[in-house]
């Protein structure tokens, strides 16, 4: 639909049970095929708040992806709508070979064969581990595994890709073939980091998140070059790395 936007998070809060606050009003509009990605400090609310965009935690204000409002009832199709991959692959792969893994997202909403394989090829050749399909996940590389998870979220259709802390623990040539791959990638993406650089490199826009609320929101570069900005939210640019030319 025309105008509609692929995420619009409005008035977001959010209480841990001992009653401390996670978020405060988290106010967050992202247009389709956009990469933003979402900084801020340890203990910010960055994680707490991807976790509600597919329903994993529940607090109050309203969320819509793609038109669609999070409710009950929408549960079921927000999750597909949302695909989120986890830090740890270990959180994303459990079967027992690298094509089940795969296969298990669509299957459990409802896609059956042929489509089904054609999914998992998909998939699988878009973050480039068709050869891998026989295998073990537990017979690859980080790199290799933390690629085969995208793919497992990939094969569901997801309209809006959630990354939490996709270059974590990665090996430089790791990290440079991840970043090929989620470039060459047509979604909207929202990616949780603390790798400035790699948000740099990888969504033209960000928005930084402190103590539950949305601090800036502009041009990464931009962001990253507010020397003031980043030492008041406890971010620092790796040493001589330097966001303007």
């Amino acid at each position: 639909m025309a105008g509609v936007s692929a995420l619009d998070v409005r008035g977001l809060e959010y209480r841990y049970p001992d009653g401390t606050c996670a978020l405060d009003g988290i106010d967050l509009r992202v247009e389709p095929g956009e990469r933003v990605a979402v900084l801020g400090p340890n203990g910010a609310g960055k994680t707490t708040f991807v976790l509600h965009l597919n329903g994993v935690l529940t607090g109050t204000g309203h969320i819509e992806v793609s038109g669609l409002s999070l409710s009950p009832g929408t549960l079921r199709e927000i999750r597909r709508r949302v695909g989120v991959v986890f830090q740890d692959p270990d959180d994303q792969l459990f079967m027992p070979t690298v094509a089940d893994d795969v296969a298990f997202g669509p299957a459990n909403f409802g896609v059956a064969e042929p489509e089904l394989g054609e999914r998992v090829r998909s998939a699988l050749a878009a973050v480039g581990m068709s050869a891998h399909a026989d295998r073990s996940p537990m017979h690859l590389s980080e790199g290799q595994r933390r690629r085969v998870a995208l793919a497992t979220v990939l094969a569901s259709d997801p309209e809006l890709l959630v990354l939490d802390e996709p270059s974590a623990n990665l090996e430089p040539v790791a990290r440079r073939e991840l970043a090929d791959v989620l470039l060459s990638l047509d979604r909207t993406m929202l990616m949780v980091t603390h790798d400035l650089p790699y948000a740099l490199q990888l969504c033209p826009r960000a928005v930084l998140i402190d103590n539950g609320v949305v601090v800036a929101d502009g041009p990464t570069r931009d962001l990253l070059a507010d020397a003031d900005l980043l030492a008041a939210h406890r971010l620092e640019l790796p040493w001589g790395f330097v966001p303007h030319p």
